[in-house]
């Protein structure tokens, strides 16, 4: 199963037992986020300019990047009446899809919500945890060849619901261009200023501030690699989410699911760039074929056919394997952003899953009402990173901090124990301080 199938639209086929697995999965899951010297060198200036210019640097790189021709920030501000007006204006049918969506991507991250919490020892000490919300977020929306107000509820809802008092949303606009969806989104999701501003300059704003653009706590939303690369850099004075790549798909099915309803579930990440990935497993080998010939026979039907064609041919695959447990470790070892368990039991499957960013399960279940309606977040861990990192949601615009108050007998029995250790490290001044509290 090496060559590709005359059937396929130039997918890549894989099985498990060809001698050069593993090399060739490793090269179709290889992707570098990281920017090039060049595009470093003009993100550091970029952030340089508005961090020393301000407003006059945004102006500038705005009427420059995306072909305006501004004379001020007043131009490139948008109040609550004109995001009003959008939500109001909007097609019925569009305006109560949104509402539908944001109402249960609200209801879904309320149950995220963490709560303070205390305890108290025997003797009086009382330790615990204080959680309380950022003070001011950034959400980065991105603009240009798409609009995305689906990323405007899952970047600003989860903010909202977990208190932030002050949420920032920039959004480039080349040619002028507004997006109503857009700014609807922004209006239902509780949006307090919007800036049509994007690209690195957008970052720098939101990391620095200027004098009309506030500075964040933290910045979350997807972009560009100058975006990307803008983000990687201003950590550590802000908060970040995480640095996306390209969108993911893993499809495990155990052949009983309809084989178009899988070449369209491939199709629904592949469509979103040329770097996106779509992967099918099956230890069916005739369901893979069925599947391989859905895909040819949709495949010219698609409006970004091209996308999709370049897509499957550089990152996607079908591959075969041996069985589920086979299934179930190609699945921890690929991390996928999102995985569609369609198979008769997804339940079963669940305990033996570690490492996914959202997980689909059943044949009826497809990705995309996660990337708009569903309600759990779309933002995700890409490229191998859910081993180690989470989808966005409301704790990531919350901060906890310890809570520790001794009583008087606690801190002498606490004070004798740090004295020991802190004389161990040979900080004197540290166990002094904790002696003093030391009751004979």
């Amino acid at each position: 199963m090496n060559e590709a199938s005359a059937e396929s639209p130039g997918i890549n086929r894989l099985a498990t037992s060809d001698d050069d697995f593993d090399t060739r999965l490793e090269a179709l899951l290889a992707w570098e986020g990281v920017s090039d010297a060049e595009v470093q060198q003009r993100v550091s200036e970029i952030l340089a300019a508005v961090q020393q210019r301000g407003d006059a640097a945004l102006v500038e790189y705005s009427n420059h990047f995306d072909r305006l021709s501004v004379a001020g920030m007043a131009e490139l501000t948008l109040d609550a009446e004109r995001l009003r007006q959008a939500h109001d204006n909007l097609p019925a049918e569009q305006r109560e899809a949104l509402a539908h969506a944001a109402e249960r991507i609200r209801h879904y991250h309320e149950q995220q919500k963490p709560t303070s919490w205390q305890y108290t020892e025997a003797d009086g000490t009382v330790l615990g945890q204080q959680v309380m919300p950022l003070d001011r977020a950034g959400i980065y929306v991105p603009g240009g060849k798409a609009a995305y107000p689906s990323s405007v509820l899952m970047n600003a809802i989860p903010a909202h619901v977990a208190g932030v008092a002050e949420i920032v949303m920039v959004v480039p606009t080349p040619d002028g261009v507004l997006n109503d969806l857009v700014l609807a989104a922004a209006y239902l999701a509780g949006v307090d200023h919007v800036f049509t501003i994007g690209g690195a300059q957008a970052v720098a704003a939101l990391a620095y501030g200027t004098e009309t653009v506030p500075r964040v706590d933290k910045i979350v939303g997807p972009g560009n690699i100058y975006v990307a690369t803008a983000k990687r850099a201003v950590f550590g004075r802000v908060g970040i989410d995480m640095i996306a790549g390209p969108s993911e798909i893993l499809v495990v099915s155990d052949g009983q699911t309809d084989a178009d309803w899988l070449a369209m579930d491939l199709f629904s990440q592949a469509e979103h760039d040329e770097d996106a990935q779509a992967i099918l497993i099956s230890w069916d080998a005739e369901h893979l074929e069925a599947v391989a010939e859905a895909m040819a026979r949709q495949l010219p039907t698609l409006e970004r056919e091209d996308i999709v064609r370049a897509s499957l041919a550089s990152r996607g695959a079908l591959i075969h394997c041996r069985d589920q447990d086979e299934a179930l470790a190609l699945i921890n070892r690929v991390a996928p952003e999102h995985l569609e368990l369609s198979v008769a039991e997804p339940q079963a499957w669940l305990p033996q899953v570690r490492h996914a960013g959202a997980i689909f399960m059943g044949r009826h279940t497809a990705e995309a009402l996660g990337d708009y309606c569903a309600g759990p977040n779309h933002v995700l861990p890409t490229s191998g990173t859910a081993r180690f990192s989470s989808p966005l949601g409301v704790y990531d615009f919350q901060k906890r901090s310890s809570l520790i108050q001794c009583s008087p007998q606690g801190a002498s029995r606490l004070g004798a124990t740090a004295s020991v250790l802190a004389r161990g490290e040979s900080l004197t001044a540290h166990a002094r301080s904790a002696e003093y509290r030391i009751r004979d």
